[in-house]
């Protein structure tokens, strides 16, 4: 199955984030906490070369702990600033004005050179469709001012939000890159919900994540649904229609039905925590570093 999806949206977003980055002193990138490498554009560490950079890896909780521990070092290594955090539940906010502080120190101190105080760090926050933007502003703000939604697109444009004294944020459309070049990159960004699951094949969708579980956590699937995990991913899935009650007409299994529970499952966490991808198998990283100030 090929991996694709880039609405027309998208370009225009992109084309925004262009001319708005002049005004940026930082940039928060979110990334999915279960894929924090794939669910990076490559277009976005263009946009922000010459500017600091903060990676935040959110929904954390729903990663492996020592996989997040990990892509933190990871990250720090190239030269970026990087939080795990749950904005749902505030888990890992505390460190963040912080870590916004200590990126942007260079800028600051030009500015009280210059006789320029207290002027707020401005910060455009950017990432791919539905890893979480608009929940983080509303949880670091501590007030609903960005719409929230559980699927790809839900911001459509952009918008300023003042914190407080010290930040102000820029809120971006979620966008993805024209073409993925690895295909690996793209499943990893359907099982996590990146591409709308109305233009993908749901059931090979979740073969691919049976394969992964049997290999990187077995004994998950055993645990979860009572089935035996020797089998192919066929005949797991088979079980997992049979014992969740996914039946059609004629005592046929609903593989349609099963697939669309075991990744909602997977996705809600259900499943427990799961990375993905690790630092040492992780398909077309990008070799640019963090860039510097303005």
């Amino acid at each position: 199955m090929n991996y694709q999806w880039y609405p027309g949206h998208m370009t225009k977003a992109k084309r925004m984030m262009q001319e708005d980055i002049k005004l940026i002193d930082v940039i928060i990138e979110l990334v999915d906490a279960r894929i924090p490498q794939s669910s990076r554009n490559p277009d976005i560490d263009e946009l922000g070369k010459n500017r600091a950079r903060v990676l935040l890896l959110n929904k954390a909780d729903l990663a492996d702990a020592a996989g997040c521990e990990a892509w933190i070092e990871h990250f720090r290594a190239k030269g970026y600033y990087a939080v795990a955090l749950d904005s749902r539940r505030k888990n890992g906010m505390n460190a963040l004005g912080r870590v916004l502080q200590e990126a942007c120190r260079e800028k600051i101190e030009r500015d009280r050179k210059r006789g320029i105080l207290n002027r707020p760090v401005r910060a455009m926050v950017a990432g791919i469709p539905n890893v979480g933007k608009s929940t983080f502003i509303n949880t670091y703000a501590g007030r609903a001012c960005a719409k929230t939604g559980n699927r790809p697109g839900v911001t459509k444009g952009k918008q300023w939000i003042r914190l407080n004294k010290n930040v102000e944020l820029l809120d971006t459309p979620g966008i993805l890159w024209p073409k993925f070049e690895d295909q690996t990159v793209g499943l990893r960004l359907a099982l996590i919900g990146s591409i709308r699951d109305e233009i993908l094949n749901t059931e090979e969708l979740a073969l691919e994540l049976i394969t992964f579980l049997k290999t990187r956590y077995p004994g998950l699937l055993a645990q979860r649904y009572a089935c035996a995990e020797e089998g192919t991913p066929v005949a797991v899935l088979d079980e997992i229609a049979v014992g969740r009650g996914c039946i059609r007409k004629g005592s046929e299994p609903d593989y349609e039905k099963a697939s669309a529970l075991l990744l909602d499952d997977f996705r809600s966490g259900k499943l427990g925590r799961i990375t993905l991808e690790f630092p040492d198998n992780t398909p077309g990283e990008h070799e640019q570093t963090a860039g510097g100030e303005a």
